[in-house]
């Protein structure tokens, strides 16, 4: 009699990102068996903040958690272990207890600024920074906390000093994702790469990373109040009993501790390998690709940073706003929405969108939209930028608008990859895109065109980062290494850039830098802090 075929681990991963919790059952070599996906709200808030509700984020993991056990796809006994990837520099004040003692600073909030501008001031300045202070930090962790304010550490200080009664009852500042490993196993820790964004550790030899007391002493946050740290593959516990009960799993799922988005889209995407790159299309975007150095480009915020995969740093950058800014573009122009749902939000019908924008030629007739809504990261620390629908005529259309969305967000990336390529000194092709975005033919096809290079989508794109965090665990559990990682992969079309309209969009993409160079100093007249 034959022997039965093993069954397959499955982890039960999270992708935690700006607009809710989507999670999967994958299995341990990628296999996406069932998904599901519950809103959470961002506050915005007058001065630069953008916060959200930690004990909302919870509850929407649990919701789902709770409806993919039990939908059939697979046994609980079959889930072997769960792992979380969130948004990076998202930031959790939590006291000993782990209670959450306020909204979370997500990676938009930019009320630090002033207290980053004030800890990295000095003479000589090189765009606001202070030399003697930039080589305190550069040497050691690849780069300087970045005067926008939206990092880690600058969170950290905004509530040491605009609210201090806070500060003081905070035992622990967590990263978005290490708060919601706290509330699966009761473990208070990171991971040595989620920690990056607090500034604060010595990541001269990856396989060494700590904590540099000197960082923290300049910083002026206790040394206290920062976590432990792990490897992003360590088992950090099990389910506690309660949570396991709760989402209707046995006792004794394992937690695998899991990397932010960006670390999670790379390996979701299959690009492991040095210099394979990836692009990511969700609320931000962002191109990055393993290296094998550390390397810093101060002026255009692109850093070598920690990831999950041994010996090996991420080129790191983002671009502050994509599909947010596309999704805003498409509510503005009217007539794109939804019926509203329970939580009275409307949803955008995409099909309809795409349709309206394919008719478009390239170039949409000469109309611009800049997708700068929240300021911008990368190739420029600016959080006075903002967006504008340029270039229009009593003949434009809605169509042309949105196609120019698109387009606007490709001028954006394109101008963040010729950066990205002379730190990494060579020409990334293909490059493998991710996210919500590559859902998307209409985009990816202008990805390619814009950009020059070959888009390549993978299966289910959207579901990278969720993948990512699946293959994390599955390394963490044994069953794969990361180099098993791309024959895993399966690949849905390539996208060639298409020579007719290679003309156009050298054109449009000198009149989009334009628009950013001529127009920076009303920028900063109109929306200085």
């Amino acid at each position: 009699m034959a022997s039965p075929v093993p069954r397959e681990p499955v982890i039960l991963a999270f992708d935690h990102g700006t607009s809710g919790v989507k999670a999967s059952l994958i299995t341990a070599y990628g296999r996406i068996l069932a998904s599901d996906a519950e809103k959470t709200p961002v506050v915005f808030l007058p001065g630069g903040g953008a916060e959200q509700d930690p004990g909302l984020w919870w509850e929407a993991l649990l919701k789902v958690s709770r409806r993919l056990v039990h939908c059939g796809a697979v046994r609980a006994d079959d889930i072997a272990a769960v792992c979380v990837s969130s948004t990076f520099s998202s930031t959790v004040a939590v006291d000993r207890d782990g209670n959450h003692l306020m909204n979370a600073l997500t990676w938009m909030d930019s009320r630090g600024a002033p207290h980053v501008r004030e800890l990295m001031k000095g003479f000589p300045s090189i765009l606001g920074y202070g030399l003697p202070q930039v080589l305190k930090w550069l040497p050691k962790t690849a780069g300087a906390p970045t005067l926008s304010g939206k990092d880690d550490i600058a969170h950290a200080l905004y509530i040491k000093h605009a609210l201090p009664g806070i500060y003081e009852k905070t035992s622990m500042f967590l990263p978005s994702k290490d708060y919601l490993n706290l509330r699966l196993t009761g473990h208070f820790g990171a991971t040595y790469d989620s920690v990056h964004l607090f500034w604060l550790t010595d990541i001269r030899d990856t396989r060494n990373i700590h904590y540099d007391d000197e960082l923290i002493a300049l910083s002026g946050i206790e040394k206290g109040k920062l976590p432990q740290l792990a490897a992003s593959t360590d088992v950090i516990g099990t389910l506690r009993p309660d949570v396991a009960a709760s989402i209707g799993l046995p006792q004794g799922v394992k937690v695998v501790a899991g990397s932010p988005d960006h670390q999670c889209a790379c390996i979701g995407s299959g690009a492991v390998r040095d210099f394979e790159a990836h692009l990511y299309i969700g609320t931000s975007s962002w191109v990055q690709c393993l290296i094998p150095f550390k390397k810093t480009d101060v002026l255009h915020s692109i850093a070598s940073f920690p990831t999950a995969v041994p010996g090996r740093y991420q080129s790191v950058n983002e671009q502050d706003m994509a599909g947010g800014a596309f999704d805003f573009v498409a509510r503005l122009v009217g007539g794109f929405q939804g019926p509203a749902g329970a939580d009275g939000n409307r949803d955008i019908p995409y099909d309809i969108i795409t349709a309206a924008a394919s008719r478009v030629s390239a170039g949409s007739r000469g109309v611009i939209v800049t997708p700068w809504l929240n300021g911008e990261r990368t190739p420029v620390d600016d959080t006075a930028v903002r967006a504008g629908i340029h270039n229009l005529g009593a003949a434009t259309t809605a169509g042309e608008i949105l196609r120019a969305s698109l387009e606007g967000v490709a001028y954006n990336t394109r101008w963040s990859l010729g950066h990205v390529e002379r730190f990494v000194g060579r020409r990334l092709d293909p490059i493998t895109i991710v996210g919500g975005g590559g859902n998307s033919d209409l985009w990816c096809r202008i990805f390619a065109d814009v950009l020059d290079r070959s888009i390549r989508k993978p299966f289910d794109p959207m579901r990278a980062n969720a993948r990512g965090a699946a293959f994390i665990a599955s390394v963490g559990l044994g069953e794969i290494t990361f180099e098993d990682i791309p024959a895993l992969m399966v690949y849905e079309a390539d996208f060639d850039p298409d020579p007719a309209n290679r003309e156009v969009y050298d054109r449009m993409f000198r009149e989009f830098l334009g628009i950013y160079r001529n127009n920076r100093a009303m920028y900063h007249r109109l929306n200085r802090a």
